[in-house]
């Protein structure tokens, strides 16, 4: 029987996307695209994900891209406009788990220290939580094996009653490989089913 579920946040629990902001800031989708294929990319947002603080990320871009200055402090400046909002029926569905209060809730989220109060502030559900780890607060993320081992040590999780949640394959699969049963979400009604499939107790908790 599960005792412990592991959530990710962005994508799973909160609706967060660049292209809220930058759908139609450029002039061409050529521009679009080569701002996030060559400036404002994944990796680069990764690392501030991992701790890095938003005045070096915009320093180091603006010095190799000058003349995309506004469109790349912008990124930071106009974060809060990328939080679409809550995902309602996965919201709906952790707040029916911790009713039940069969399981202790954890988050383990790749998020940057610097914006994460914006989250914590706009999002009453993330006080559910018994705890989170923030990568960008803990200078590591998933999928380095680190990252997961701090929180199963941190909070005493045993991994054969723990399931993981996360939206994002290649986490999913570092959980894994660290023994760590988990589940590659998509949305919440399938999220459920698999949830049932792990513990009957969730027969009796609805979205």
């Amino acid at each position: 029987m599960l005792q412990t579920i592991i959530y990710d946040l962005g994508g799973v629990l909160i609706d967060w996307n660049p292209m809220y902001v930058y759908k139609n800031y450029f002039n061409t989708k050529e521009d679009l695209n080569f701002f996030f294929t060559n400036i404002c990319t994944a990796e680069w947002n990764e690392e501030q994900d991992g701790g890095r603080s938003i005045e070096e990320a915009n320093r180091l871009l603006i010095t190799q891209y000058p003349e995309w200055e506004k469109a790349i402090r912008d990124y930071y400046e106009r974060w809060p406009e990328m939080i679409k909002g809550a995902l309602k029926e996965s919201v709906d569905l952790l707040y029916s788990i911790k009713s039940s209060n069969h399981f202790k809730l954890y988050a383990l989220t790749n998020w940057s220290a610097e914006t994460f109060p914006i989250a914590k502030e706009r999002f009453e559900f993330l006080s559910w939580f018994d705890g989170i780890l923030v990568s960008g607060e803990e200078k590591t993320r998933k999928p380095f094996d680190d990252f997961y081992i701090k929180l199963l040590t941190q909070y005493g999780i045993e991994k054969d009653t723990t399931v993981f949640i996360d939206d994002n394959l290649r986490n999913i699969e570092a959980a894994r490989k660290l023994g760590i049963p988990s589940i590659h979400f998509k949305e919440a009604t399938a999220l459920h089913e698999e949830l049932k499939k792990m513990d009957s107790r969730f027969n009796d908790i609805m979205i």
